[in-house]
């Protein structure tokens, strides 16, 4: 029989997420196992952009600062994923997810480490990171269906910034540091250090001990994986349960600008004459923007489904104004307060909405549904950056940003219009008390 979508145990009415619960600093402290996985995040992370920085100065030398090479980066960080969704759902759901992660991350340090042998040749440098950009679609949904499963339920909205933060407070340092690690011992020694963080984070995952999913906990035999049949079931949920459907459109639709993010390498070189310290700087603004989002979202939003929707929205109409901005900035420091600003929505939109999804789901379908929003995300954000790259060789970093924030204006617009009945009558439940851990 298919649980409920809401997540509640029978009998047990809905009601808003509740506030009360530790602080960020209490749980990573008296946690054990969550504060394992946010550290093997944070290590993961800052390797990652310590990577990019070096591969975008690469692709960028090969390609004479094309900006459609450089999009094509972040198309190789997003598109791979989404082919992989129709497995990582369901191997998240029928596997233990503390495995899943492990082997994920493991085979992530190999192919970090073919990005020494890229050399003069675009198509490995695109290859390699595809690769890994794969491989994450297997470790992110097994991470996010795995926080539920660690921390109890009112200290899920705390888990949520913390980790949503953490991918911003990522940004901004391992970008900085990246660009400074790679001026000072080059791009492959970058590479190497991307390599040595998987290999870390996945030795850190290895140690958590609470189980990380309530179907594999037990002795129940395991049901067979069978992709496709399994994510249309998780799909059929979401149709059913139109809070659920919502919030997995959210993600979606913020996709749609995301070309923002590769115009601002191009911008960095061409209009702020900077090398990898400029795109250094754009990248790690955008990484303060998303830290402080999710704080700000969580002390000003409700989180009940109508804070969460409407946070959702106005974040994308602040992106859209912020970026506006951008398109305007005279100096790279002008530049980079934009950029934060816009990212303060980002990061608002991206962790409130990975919340509602938290809470809405049964843990039993919580891996496919969390495939399924990284596969309608990473598929806008596929088209947004190739979008993106063929504007900026057309038009030039300017006008393109212009458009892209335009677009982002009016899907805050229509999301907020889209989602006004859900608003009125609609409320996230707490999660059944056999998903939360104690």
């Amino acid at each position: 029989m298919v649980e409920p979508a809401t997540g509640l145990s029978p009998g047990t009415e809905p009601a808003d997420v509740p506030a009360a619960g530790r602080t960020t600093r209490q749980l990573l402290r008296e946690n054990r196992d969550f504060r394992l996985l946010f550290s093997a995040q944070v290590v993961s992370l800052g390797g990652d952009w310590f990577g990019t920085v070096a591969l975008l100065g690469i692709v960028g030398d090969l390609s004479h600062d094309s900006g459609l090479a450089k999009s094509l980066v972040f198309v190789a960080q997003s598109l791979p994923a989404f082919a992989m969704t129709v497995w990582a759902g369901p191997v998240a759901d029928r596997f233990d997810r503390r495995k899943v992660m492990v082997a994920a991350s493991s085979l992530q340090a190999f192919a970090a480490l073919a990005l020494l042998l890229i050399g003069g040749r675009l198509w490995v440098a695109y290859g390699a990171m595809s690769l890994i950009t794969a491989l994450s679609a297997f470790f992110g949904p097994a991470a996010q269906a795995s926080v539920a499963n660690l921390v109890d339920a009112e200290d899920l909205p705390r888990a949520a910034a913390a980790l949503g933060s953490t991918w911003g407070i990522m940004l901004a340092v391992g970008a900085s540091l990246g660009a400074a690690f790679t001026s000072a011992f080059g791009r492959n020694a970058s590479f190497v250090a991307d390599a040595l963080s998987f290999v870390i984070a996945a030795a850190l995952i290895a140690l958590i001990r609470r189980p990380t999913s309530a179907a594999v906990s037990g002795t129940s035999r395991r049901p067979p994986l069978r992709p496709v049949a399994d994510t249309r079931a998780a799909l059929g949920l979401a149709r059913r349960d139109h809070t659920l459907l919502a919030l997995l459109c959210s993600k979606g639709g913020f996709g749609l600008s995301a070309g923002v993010v590769g115009v601002l390498t191009v911008l960095a070189v061409t209009r702020f004459h900077g090398g990898d310290g400029a795109t250094g700087v754009l990248l790690a603004a955008r990484g303060i923007g998303v830290v402080f989002g999710p704080l700000l979202a969580a002390r000003l939003g409700r989180r009940d489904v109508a804070g969460i929707l409407r946070t959702c929205a106005l974040s994308g109409i602040v992106f859209a104004l912020a970026y506006g901005g951008v398109a305007w900035a005279p100096t790279l420091a002008v530049a980079a307060v934009f950029v934060a600003i816009a990212h303060l929505g980002g990061g608002a939109q991206w962790t409130l909405s990975t919340l509602g999804l938290t809470i809405a789901t049964p843990d039993a379908f919580r891996g496919r549904i969390m495939a399924a929003d990284f596969a309608i995300v990473t598929f806008t954000m596929s088209t947004s950056f190739l979008l993106g790259g063929v504007l900026e060789h057309t038009i030039g970093a300017g006008p393109t940003l212009l458009v892209l924030a335009a677009v982002a204006f009016v899907w805050g617009v229509a999301y907020l219009r889209v989602t006004a009945t859900l608003r009125r009558h609609g409320q996230l439940a707490e999660p059944t008390p056999a998903s939360t851990g104690s």
